[in-house]
């Protein structure tokens, strides 16, 4: 069997700020915005280049509970040049960390970022993957 990570659920508690931090600052594209039912809204954003997105909710019955905004952290995005990411995120006024490398071989160059609520994001840069699959490198 396979399967495949396709939506997260971001807690935040202002679903136009969000939106407009996601679209305006990091580039997320918006692919829904709609009231699902009366009085449940869903937008779902994907990051350029990505099978995963987020979705922002509100008024939507969740039977495993609701997240408290600003409690996601460890969010991660990658990215192959970290520095024109950098340079794109601050001109679109991101307040992203400068890159910093924490490990010589290619993928440990990372920089961090907060939305609004304070959900914390990573973004790590590396050129190739492993041809080697995480779980048989194990």
């Amino acid at each position: 069997m396979e399967m495949t990570l396709e939506v997260i659920g971001l807690p935040v508690s202002d679903i136009d700020r969000s939106k407009a931090f996601y679209v305006d600052k990091v580039g997320f594209r918006c692919d829904v915005d709609r009231e699902v039912m009366p009085g449940a809204r869903i937008v779902q954003l994907t990051p350029p280049g990505s099978g995963c997105s987020v979705t922002l909710a509100a008024g939507v019955p969740s039977p495993t509970g609701t997240a408290t905004p600003g409690t996601y952290h460890g969010l991660q995005l990658c990215v192959t040049d970290i520095k024109a990411a950098y340079e794109e995120l601050r001109a679109r006024g991101l307040d992203v960390s400068e890159p910093v490398q924490y490990a010589p071989d290619d993928g440990g160059t990372f920089m961090h970022f907060t939305d609004p609520d304070g959900n914390g994001w990573s973004i790590q840069e590396y050129r190739k993957r492993s041809a080697v699959p995480l779980r048989d490198a194990l």
